[in-house]
């Protein structure tokens, strides 16, 4: 049949271009400049639940489709699965860089709040005596942002207690740093 001939023609061609078009694309997250991470975070998920720019499909219902067009005759196999994979991915992307958005502004509002929450339970003197909720839990470098709020008796406490555990040169230093 002519007509499937030359539309197999023309999808190979558009589904080579979708190709080419990908590997130029940048990451969803990389697209689109804003001032800060949260705001940019923010628009994502705004555009993200907003319905007049995004349609959730499964998979299972993008195969249907895709295996309905090649047995009209409007694409071949080869194309439908190049298609697919293609859509698959770009998908992947746009939620990757959702969530790693997601991720960074929350991690960094976690430990604001950490920190606003320690330093509140220090001043109303309740809670564990330790100074630093979740110690065993935290990086060397958030330790040492968390190192600022404390004053010297705690200083010097928590010093004792990274001597006996963990024994982290450079938090060890920044507690040192802070008790001259």
């Amino acid at each position: 049949m002519p007509t499937s001939k030359s539309s197999g023609r023309t999808s190979r061609s558009k589904a080579s271009s979708a190709r080419k078009a990908s590997s130029t694309r940048k990451p969803a997250a990389a697209r689109k400049t804003t001032p800060s991470e949260p705001e940019a975070s923010r628009e994502q998920l705004r555009r993200f639940l907003d319905p007049r720019e995004v349609v959730v499909m499964t998979r299972e219902r993008l195969q249907e489709a895709l295996d309905e067009a090649v047995e009209r005759g409007r694409m071949t196999r080869d194309d439908a699965g190049t298609l697919l994979a293609e859509l698959l991915q770009r998908g992947r992307e746009d939620i990757e860089g959702l969530l790693d958005g997601a991720r960074s502004t929350t991690r960094g509002s976690a430990e604001r709040v950490l920190r606003e929450v320690d330093r509140a339970r220090r001043a109303a003197g309740v809670g564990p005596s330790f100074p630093i909720l979740g110690y065993d839990d935290l990086t060397a470098a958030q330790v040492i942002d968390r190192l600022g709020d404390l004053q010297p008796p705690e200083l010097r406490k928590v010093r004792d207690y990274e001597k006996r555990n963990a024994n982290r040169k450079s938090v060890l230093a920044a507690i040192e740093q802070k008790l001259k």
